[in-house]
């Protein structure tokens, strides 16, 4: 408590923000005895602790067939033997059915999720949605009875900088811990966390465990979910970021809308940051705001009338400094109405209308597992689509056939394929859909000759098969 200054013990009586109040020195023994017990009770029946599992079955060494290598190596046979890998992270409860929002990369392989409660109650728990461009997932507990410990979500955007917060997660593995900070600031990018980067800064102690876990405000409300740490060493140095409750809403929305995947807004156009050199060349008196560099013919930017050279200046009256809080604004709208930008074209504000949908399936997914013995197996493959790019965080001229996901020990994981390559020719012959690339990729082959588009780049090699 010494870190805390006496005018924010005050406070805590009252558990309002510290906005809302006027700065006093304590006046008596009684006010300096003032603690965040209050919230800390009402708050951490919420927090859950998050025990993910995942079981891969390892190849077993072909030497292990033979009668001799078998006994002189103890038995065994060619079984397969299975790695246990495990992960422990944290979770909050936000409904009173079991839902819980947790960190996609707390669960991201999991074959089994177990779920500590804080009264020691444990539940196997279902995964019924994973958004890896927000790092959040939703389960679900498994037949937990009676009423459960829920936390409302808050408006994040009303935090503010100096606001005073609590982290509550799992720390490293010894139980259920509280820190408290400040906001140390808003809308941090270049995290790396995530897609969409605009997180909560905290210098509230969190640590490896906390993930997962809440950052909530002095009313007991959910502000964000902890999820990264800046540190050379593994522990807190007093860096932490949160994912806004903003988009723990959409998460959560979608879940409970019954949908396995997050439905956002599609812009329909590439965005660029703002540099010193744009910024002077249109006579802008700093650098900030989102560039616009191309629009989609058919889509939700051009109808309403957004061109390559505005530069997008806020959403519907919320500032943006760059394209990631951008991306973080719009995609936090509700889909089915409209979106006002502010938008500088020429030396003029212009206000742009953009419908909030989603993005089109132009083409059929036609996801695919490649099989066989190529490079690729163990890669699952689809044609690209706006949906797909969006889904995906591509660019919006993508086309062609995408690698959505890379079983891990797999073929395509061990020759170094990833999300989002676009898989382009296989041994002379162009790749123009899921299904011919599955019976390109179950040839029998000594050599592979595969180009693909990573980035923008076009990549070729040769592999062995």
């Amino acid at each position: 408590m010494r870190r805390l200054a006496p005018a924010a013990l005050i406070l805590l009586a009252g558990l309002i923000p510290a906005h809302a109040q006027d700065a006093a020195v304590p006046q008596s023994t009684g006010q300096v005895k003032l603690s965040f017990a209050p919230v800390v009770k009402a708050v951490t029946p919420a927090v859950v602790n998050v025990y993910a599992t995942h079981v891969e079955k390892e190849q077993a060494n072909p030497m292990f067939d033979d009668p001799f290598f078998r006994q002189f190596f103890g038995g065994g046979g060619g079984a397969p033997r299975d790695r246990v890998e495990r992960s422990l992270g944290s979770g909050v409860i936000v409904a009173k059915d079991g839902m819980i929002v947790t960190n996609y990369h707390v669960i991201a392989n999991a074959t089994q999720v177990r779920v500590a409660l804080s009264d020691k109650r444990e539940f196997d728990a279902d995964i019924i949605l994973k958004d890896q461009r927000a790092d959040l997932a939703v389960l679900r507990l498994k037949g937990a009875k009676g009423d459960l410990a829920t936390l409302d979500i808050a408006d994040s955007d009303k935090v503010q900088v100096g606001d005073l917060v609590l982290a509550i997660g799992d720390p490293f593995g010894v139980g259920q811990t509280v820190t408290s900070g400040i906001v140390s600031a808003l809308a941090r990018s270049q995290v790396g966390q995530s897609d969409f980067q605009s997180f909560i800064q905290t210098d509230a102690a969190i640590n490896p465990g906390n993930s997962g876990g809440a950052l909530v405000d002095m009313s007991g409300k959910l502000v964000g979910i902890n999820t990264a740490i800046v540190s050379r060493s593994g522990g807190n140095i007093g860096i932490g970021f949160a994912i806004p409750a903003a988009m723990v809403k959409v998460v959560v929305a979608s879940a409970q809308a019954g949908s396995d995947r997050v439905l956002r807004p599609w812009l329909g156009a590439s965005l660029q940051n703002v540099t010193s050199e744009i910024a002077e060349s249109l006579s802008m008196d700093r650098p900030t705001g989102a560039l616009v560099t191309d629009v989609a013919k058919s889509g939700p930017a051009a109808e309403g009338g957004l061109t390559t050279g505005d530069v997008v200046l806020s959403v519907d009256g919320m500032a943006v400094s760059d394209p990631d809080e951008f991306g973080y604004r719009f995609a936090t709208k509700a889909l089915g109405g409209t979106a006002e930008l502010d938008v500088l074209r020429k030396g003029e504000h212009v206000t742009v209308p953009v419908k909030l949908t989603v993005a089109p399936e132009t083409t059929p997914r036609d996801e695919t597992v490649l099989e066989g013995d190529s490079p690729l197996a163990g890669a699952t493959v689809a044609n690209l689509s706006p949906a797909v790019a969006e889904s995906l965080g591509m660019s919006m001229d993508s086309a062609g056939v995408v690698v959505t996901d890379v079983e891990d020990g797999s073929a395509a994981a061990n020759f170094g394929f990833q999300k989002k390559d676009i898989i382009l020719v296989i041994n002379g012959q162009k790749v123009t859909d899921p299904k011919t690339l599955n019976q390109l990729a179950q040839e029998q082959r000594h050599l592979w000759r595969i180009t693909i588009n990573r980035d923008g780049q076009q990549i070729s090699t040769i592999l062995g098969g």
